[in-house]
């Protein structure tokens, strides 16, 4: 099974994913981990990547499609795969074409999880994590101390791409150059539209709908 997740952020495709990992028993690719893995590391594509992420702008395609291109040609992507992150544009998504052809993969579904700006602002501005890789949320996963990890003790704080003016910059600019993928997979005869605002449960029943 070989699909693709769509939805602005905070529209919970990180949640699902984890989910139809399980379900299909195939990778997770997202490319928010990657970028957050080498921010952490400090390494020259990590910090380069930092900059766009700080304004909720989005990281070259440069930058991107390499990353993307070597991750799918591994073996465990032959059986299936769940990109989350990726494309979201349609310079990617074009580009995304050519690197299936060569691998003689087909993508079977593209998922478009629907949210609105006023919950992903909900959702995104109340999350916290913590310096050990732990995360929480004020509403939904709360510490058991306040501002405090269950964990390490430590601290938690509010990464700067989730204060509520940065999060309504990335819905912006994902409207403006992710949502033209939404026609793009329609005209492919590849998309199904997914409510995201109901419970975790209900929403993934859907997508197992969809999928059928």
């Amino acid at each position: 099974m070989h699909i693709i997740l769509v939805g602005p952020p905070g529209a919970g495709k990180g949640t699902q994913a984890a989910k139809l990992v399980e379900e299909f028993e195939v990778p997770h690719i997202a490319t928010g981990d990657i970028f957050r893995s080498a921010i952490k590391n400090k390494t020259p594509l990590g910090k380069k990547a930092k900059q766009f992420i700080d304004q909720g702008k989005l990281v070259p395609d440069e930058v991107t499609i390499g990353i993307v291109r070597e991750r799918l040609a591994e073996d465990d992507c032959q059986k299936g795969f769940i990109l989350d992150g990726f494309p979201r544009t349609i310079a990617q998504a074009d580009a995304l074409q050519d690197i299936l052809a060569d691998l003689d993969i087909e993508l079977d579904a593209v998922l478009n999880i629907k949210v609105s700006e006023e919950e992903v602002v909900r959702r995104l501005s109340g999350r916290r994590v913590c310096e050990c890789g732990a995360s929480y949320h004020i509403e939904f996963n709360p510490p058991e101390e306040d501002n405090a990890c269950d964990g390490c003790g430590a601290e938690l704080y509010q990464r700067e791409d989730d204060q509520p003016e940065t999060i309504k910059e990335r819905v912006a600019v994902y409207k403006e150059q992710t949502s033209p993928l939404i026609s793009y997979y329609q005209d492919l005869n590849l998309l199904k539209e997914i409510e995201g605002e109901a419970g975790f449960e209900e929403v993934f029943n859907n997508i197992k709908q969809a999928l059928c």
